[in-house]
């Protein structure tokens, strides 16, 4: 040891220090939240692009869900605040691009990522989902220009659907004051996000369900409007449902979403679509000053047309007032003459008509003379006189057959009258006098009465069954004398 150096000893008497630890144990807790802080200072703004899968949207209003592509997944959640401000709603199988931080769930030391924005991962994505959606709409004939509602031409009410604090509202205010002053009815909303297209259908709905004569009066029309976007910030317009809403609304509804290029689902089931909120105002109203001219023009061209009329008629009254003489009475003086004059010559007129008349009754009267109509009454007596000659000596004989056998007839007819019996024979009547045809007829004990040709006797019906008798022989007929004839 040379001189220079030294040697530190301490006390004898106190014990070695024991060796210090480099690496002393961490808790789960600890190491979690350390990785915790890694990743959010290593990755606090990532941007990410996948499909989306396995979507839960969660009663508290976080959204988790799982980003995958062809080789991994990522789980992702999306807070309640950050819901209301996404581009597009998240759906299973939508490819996106998102963007947050990776951080981790200590709970299962699982990392995720805090989605903050998400969009469509290009215009074809949504243009696709947009285009089945309006082929289904389509086929289900929604688009049909047969359903739309005409838009009235001079509205006393316009109702607007908008945000109540864009510059939409006040642009659509004050074209429409500027056009036509009329009552106009705001149904303040959202029109972009989540929320939008529920508002805006609720919206449709409330007016739809107004009455005329209701505390607030239903709207002639209405108008949907909202400034322009891109495709993700109108997409609250291409909503099934809200397209479903417009289409079964009863009052006309007018399309103003976007820009004149932008294009949503509900301009297609809308009854008229305005390129912008501006053109939806000129749509709904007409030009009051344009109307109050039409009509000062309508009302002078009526003036004026009434004067031609009235100078026509007075330059014509003039030009026949022309060829009138000076005073009435020269107006009758001419027919009073010619009057004067046919009644002087009516008197011989009538005499020269009579005379003429009695000239051709005379002429008519010589052709006719008395040995004309006796030769015509004589060549009919002589025909009628031949006729007689001809059929008397028939029809006295047919004459005389009928006589004889309706004389026949009558004797065989008083001879079967049964209110004048034969001798031999009797008639039974009731004590009424009601005549007795059948045995059928009769009761027992019932009194009767039997009428014969020279008188009546009482008799009762006794109900014993008379016994047969031999029916006795029958005269032979006579032999009719020669001529006499038959009498059936």
């Amino acid at each position: 040891m040379t001189d220079d150096s030294y040697v530190f000893e301490g006390p004898a008497d106190e014990p070695p220090a024991p060796a210090r630890d480099n690496n002393p144990p961490q808790t789960v807790s600890e190491l979690s939240f350390a990785l915790k802080r890694t990743l959010e200072d290593r990755f606090g703004h990532v941007r990410l692009r996948g499909e989306i899968s396995k979507v839960n949207h969660h009663a508290s209003g976080h959204v988790y869900l799982t980003l995958k592509d062809d080789k991994a997944a990522i789980d992702g959640v999306i807070w309640k605040g950050s819901v209301r401000g996404l581009g597009v709603r998240p759906e299973s199988g939508l490819e996106v691009i998102v963007t947050g931080k990776i951080t981790s769930y200590p709970a299962r030391s699982s990392y995720q990522i805090v989605i903050e924005t998400m969009e469509a991962a290009g215009a074809g994505a949504l243009l696709a989902q947009l285009e089945r959606l309006k082929a289904k709409l389509a086929g289900e004939g929604l688009f049909e220009p047969g359903r739309k509602t005409p838009i009235p031409a001079f509205p006393a009410v316009v109702g607007v659907i908008t945000s109540p604090t864009g510059a939409v509202i006040r642009d659509i205010l004050h074209r429409i004051s500027e056009r036509w002053p009329c009552r106009v009815i705001v149904w303040p909303c959202v029109v972009q996000g989540d929320a939008a297209a529920g508002q805006v259908a609720a919206a449709v709905r409330g007016f739809d369900a107004l009455t005329p004569d209701g505390p607030i009066p239903r709207p002639d029309v209405v108008i949907v409007a909202r400034g322009g976007g891109s495709v993700e910030d109108l997409w609250a317009f291409n909503d099934e449902a809200l397209a479903r809403t417009v289409a079964a609304a009863t009052i006309p509804i007018i399309s103003a979403v976007g820009h004149e290029t932008d294009t949503t689902l509900i301009d297609f089931v809308s009854d008229r679509r305005a390129p912008t909120p501006t053109g939806a105002a000129e749509i709904a109203t007409p030009v009051l000053a344009d109307l109050a001219y039409a009509v000062a023009d309508l009302d002078r061209r009526l003036a004026r047309a009434g004067g031609r009329i009235l100078e026509d008629r007075r330059t014509r009254l003039r030009a026949a007032a022309r060829g009138l003489p000076a005073r009435p009475e020269d107006l009758l003086a001419l027919p009073q003459q010619r009057l004067d004059h046919a009644g002087s010559r009516l008197g011989s007129a009538l005499q020269r008509n009579v005379a003429v008349h009695e000239r051709q009754f005379a002429a008519a009267s010589a052709r006719l003379s008395d040995s004309l109509l006796k030769r015509a009454m004589e060549r009919r007596h002589d025909r009628l006189t031949a006729l007689t000659d001809r059929f008397a000596p028939a029809m006295d004989r047919r004459l005389d057959r009928d006589r004889t056998r309706l004389a026949a007839l009558s004797r065989a007819l008083s001879g079967l009258n049964p209110k004048t019996p034969k001798p031999g024979f009797a008639r039974i009547e009731t004590e009424d006098g009601a005549m007795i045809a059948a045995a059928a007829a009769l009761s027992d004990g019932q009194a009767v009465r039997l009428v014969f040709a020279d008188g009546s006797r009482g008799a009762r019906i006794d109900g014993a069954e008379a016994p047969a008798r031999p029916s006795p022989a029958l005269p032979r007929a006579k032999t009719p004398p020669p001529g006499q004839g038959d009498l059936f």
